[in-house]
């Protein structure tokens, strides 16, 4: 599916300006396949712009993406798209679609068999922990958030793309709940190998995600190593951080 054999993602000098402000500056960065990166920062950072620029919804103002060792604006968007699951806070779920409808959209869109679509659905429901004879005919409306949230995991997964994008898809959930996503998905992500791009405001699910973390502030790349290496790190945005860790309960 895609050229390069070692890195699925790259910034290449990535600046991305709106009205002559500046939202991201000078992004380099290599993602190798199969990885997780977290990429952890303040509300307006920058995270969900780098989010966007994978799935080439905006376009670099200066520098490149590449995917696949191809640039964004060298293939064909909704190939690309394809390619890319993307995972939301809230889901993002089609309201009037049922569960079973909904994750397999992407792959009746691609023009899979009846039959296949209906096995994939069943497969993807039971990777996520849902019974697929209780949940596949329930509407969104139906289910609970943490529910929702497999769901919107199944849906992303369905087409079995190798680049998953997620923006703080479990930041609405109560703790239980999001600690039990978190551990269903570290084991997804163990046994299916994707490459995975995190975007999150806790550092602890940083950590726990991530094989390297990734520190926006103010539009810049400031840290990016593993857990170790991160708290290391003089950065004073990256101290900010780490405090949040010894926060006295």
């Amino acid at each position: 599916m895609f050229e390069s054999q070692n890195v699925s993602v790259e910034f290449s000098d990535v600046s991305f300006d709106i009205n002559h402000r500046n939202i991201l500056s000078r992004l380099n960065i290599r993602i190798q396949e199969g990885e997780v990166l977290t990429l952890l920062g303040r509300s307006g950072s920058g995270k969900t712009t780098v989010l966007k620029l994978i799935n080439h919804l905006i376009q670099p103002t200066k520098g490149e993406v590449l995917i696949g060792g191809r640039t964004t604006t060298r293939w064909n968007e909704i190939e690309l798209r394809r390619n890319i699951g993307y995972v939301i806070q809230e889901t993002g779920l089609f309201p009037h679609f049922n569960v079973s409808q909904n994750i397999g959209l992407v792959p009746s869109l691609q023009k899979w068999t009846k039959p296949k679509i209906e096995s994939r659905v069943r497969e993807m429901l039971e990777l996520v922990g849902l019974d697929s004879k209780l949940f596949g005919q329930r509407y969104p409306d139906e289910l609970s958030g943490g529910q929702r949230q497999r769901v919107g995991v199944a849906r992303a997964l369905a087409a079995d793309p190798p680049i998953l994008i997620m923006d703080e898809p479990f930041a609405a959930l109560d703790p239980i709940t999001r600690l039990e996503l978190q551990q269903q998905f570290r084991a997804l992500q163990r046994m299916l190998g994707k490459t995975v791009i995190f975007v999150t405001h806790d550092i602890q699910e940083a950590f726990y995600l991530g094989n390297r973390i990734g520190l926006m502030h103010e539009g810049k790349l400031v840290t990016l190593g593993t857990r170790d290496e991160f708290l290391k790190s003089s950065h004073p945005e990256a101290r900010a951080f780490i405090a949040c860790l010894d926060y006295p309960t």
